[in-house]
């Protein structure tokens, strides 16, 4: 009698939808809480030290501003606070919805990244702070 291997049944659904949900929750909740405290008002959150100590914007500069408009709804406010977040949270979409599709298919989410994407989105951040701290790029500040 042979011992033959074998298969691994798949996750049941809900096992499996599980760290998408609980992740897609955390977001939500995130940006739930942004929408409801204004940081457009003082006192709400920290201040950049980057920005508080040299007066620089940093790549996040108006992240939380940007969050706030985007929670209600204002894409040209979201965008103007900051479009390298705006950005993000799409990409951040695109990448939920991928790994909702692979886990209810029972597919593993496998997110690999090389270096030279790892080096373009360093690149692309320095030159978004670059340009948002000069005068002709003043359009990008918050």
């Amino acid at each position: 009698m042979s011992a033959g291997v074998r298969p691994v049944p798949p996750l049941p659904l809900a096992r499996r939808l599980l760290a998408p949900a609980v992740t897609l929750a955390g977001v939500a909740a995130a940006f739930a809480y942004v929408g409801a405290v204004d940081p457009n008002e003082p006192g709400h959150y920290p201040v950049c030290p980057l920005l508080r100590f040299t007066g620089l914007y940093c790549p996040g500069c108006g992240g939380l501003r940007s969050a706030h408009a985007f929670a209600h709804g204002d894409l040209p406010a979201a965008l103007g606070a900051n479009a390298f977040a705006v950005l993000g949270y799409g990409l951040f979409a695109v990448f939920m919805v991928l790994w909702l599709i692979r886990a209810i298919r029972g597919e593993p989410m496998r997110l690999a990244v090389s270096s030279a994407w790892w080096w373009g989105i360093g690149i692309a951040l320095a030159l978004f702070t670059l340009v948002r701290n000069l005068p002709f790029g003043s359009v990008l500040a918050p």
